[in-house]
């Protein structure tokens, strides 16, 4: 058994709460929340640092506020605590490596909330691709989109300084993430980021971004925004021998629906019964906060570096992102366009 603690115990909080408590291989020693509310039936800590400085606390969740992460996290690994943390990883790539040095000096295990990976749907995806049954992916297309109202804005999600970025670090750095863990890396990038409706500084309410590997060729487009005015998920990987078209996306909230997987092979191709044409899987629950808790468990128990999800990931997203941001405060501050190159 793990004894962990949670800072911040919010709506991510308390999922990772939940998740912990069905996994039955971990114990919640208690929460911390700035903003103190109803902990359940777990003892609330008086501040982040009784948390660190409790011997008995094996591992740290943290669910808070973007700014607070990466301090969190150096704190926590250099006090010999292993830890999970939610998305972003940091405000930049910079920002990771600096984690990087104490998780490495540290030897403890750190894992990130790229959540989406572990859905059943990409799960399913990510093994037809690595099995080569497709062939090589030829190019993909990620659009993620939500509506917002002005409550969205009421708290430290419309202050640069705390958020560190708009809709792509909110929510477009999970398909980002995505196009990372089933292609591989991306060495050039493109990018048009503006915030033309809520007019916030450094907080864009669109990203129009297009990658490419100069060494696989792979091109991929991604559209992450805030001014849907509905719910969208959809993810397309077209290969050399078909394709895999991912709509909608099972979440707590259940506003992107269920997951509906289309694997269609083309005209050369056959699924793996023999018959040319479209078959589509229907993922109806959401399994992917008890994979993400048993994988951070397993690289404790096994004393390793966590499978996926680590910290190299979050440094390619984050370069990434970096490029997608660059020079962007003055041009957000026009409500006009950001345009990247090569990395």
């Amino acid at each position: 058994m793990v004894d962990c603690a949670i800072i911040g115990f919010g709506k991510m909080g308390r999922i990772r709460a939940k998740s912990l408590e069905e996994s039955g291989r971990a114990r919640i020693a208690g929460v911390f929340d700035s903003s103190p509310k109803d902990s359940g039936p777990y003892k609330f800590y008086a501040s982040e640092q009784s948390i660190l400085d409790d011997a008995d606390v094996g591992a740290i969740f943290i669910c808070t506020p973007n700014y607070r992460i990466v301090p969190l996290c150096k704190a926590a690994l250099a006090a010999g605590k292993h830890v999970f943390c939610e998305k972003p990883p940091a405000f930049s790539a910079a920002e990771v490596k600096e984690v990087m040095a104490v998780e490495a000096a540290s030897g403890k295990v750190l894992m990130y909330g790229f959540n989406h990976r572990h859905h059943e749907s990409v799960q399913r995806m990510k093994a037809i691709i690595d099995s080569g049954d497709m062939g090589r992916i030829l190019w993909m297309r990620g659009r993620y989109g939500k509506e917002v109202d002005e409550s969205f804005f009421r708290d430290w999600r419309a202050k640069k300084e705390l958020a560190g970025g708009g809709i792509l670090l909110d929510q477009g750095i999970h398909m980002l993430d995505l196009f990372l863990y089933l292609a591989g890396d991306f060495d050039e990038v493109q990018a048009m980021v503006s915030n033309l409706f809520w007019k916030i500084d450094g907080i864009e309410d669109n990203v129009f971004a297009q990658f490419r590997s100069r060494k696989t060729g792979i091109c991929a487009s991604l559209h992450s925004t805030m001014t849907q005015w509905r719910y969208l998920f959809s993810l397309e990987i077209f290969l050399e021998r078909g394709s895999l078209v991912l709509n909608g996306l099972k979440t707590s909230s259940g506003a992107y629906g269920d997951e509906d997987l289309s694997i269609k092979h083309n005209q050369d191709g056959r699924t793996a019964a023999g018959n040319r044409g479209e078959v589509r899987h229907v993922f109806h629950t959401d399994t992917s906060w008890a994979r993400e808790i048993k994988l951070f468990l397993d690289a404790i128990r096994n004393g390793g570096y966590p499978e996926t999800s680590n910290s190299i990931d979050a440094l390619k997203v984050m370069t990434i992102v970096d490029q997608v941001y660059r020079d962007r405060i003055s041009d957000l501050q026009q409500g006009s366009a950001v345009c990247g190159g090569a990395l």
